[in-house]
Order: C-alpha cells, then structure tokens, then sequence
C-alpha cells in the first residue's frame, strides 16, 4: 500500500506491506531510510490499529489508527504530545 503521512515537517511518503496469517495482522513500514514492523496490530471491522518505533527524523513511537475502504486507507498517526498527522494510502498492485 502506497501510503502518504502528512506530518509537521512535510509529506513522508511510505509503503505498508500488510498480511494477515491465520487471523493475526502482519506489517512493515518501508521508507528510503528504515523498515519497521507493526507492532500490537489489531484489526475490527474496517478498522486497524497498531504501533511502530522510528529511528528517522528522530526515534518516535508512533501510534496508526485507520480505516480501510476498498483500495483506500485514511487515519491518523499520531507521536507522543506531538499534533497527530493525517495518513492516506492506496492498494498497489503487486510486481
């Protein structure tokens, strides 16, 4: 999933690979500077939640909170006392 995080200090633009094996949500954050993974993921209904730690720009604990329509992702990642930053993203095709 191609996805656009629109933080204070600009767009960032990042991609989500997301499975789900036998009912648990997997999923990495890749950016051109690291790769994490999800942790705590749980999905409801059209609803995902989860945490990820980034090292870049700072070491951050980042908290997503989205809903899935189809194709599209909308929601918010939201960082300590930080103002949370809006997140959107869409289904790419794999290959």
């Amino acid at each position: 999933m191609d996805v656009t995080i629109d933080t204070l200090i600009g767009k960032m633009t990042v991609v989500f690979d997301i499975t789900e094996v036998d009912g648990t949500i997997h999923g990495t954050a890749r950016s051109d500077s690291e790769t994490v993974e999800f942790l705590d993921a749980v999905a409801e209904g059209n609803k995902l939640t989860w945490t990820q730690v980034v090292t870049t720009p700072m070491k951050l604990t980042l908290k997503f909170d989205v809903d899935v329509d189809g194709d599209a992702m909308t929601g918010t990642s939201k960082a300590g006392s930080f103002p949370a930053s809006k997140v959107f993203g869409s289904r790419t095709t794999p290959g």
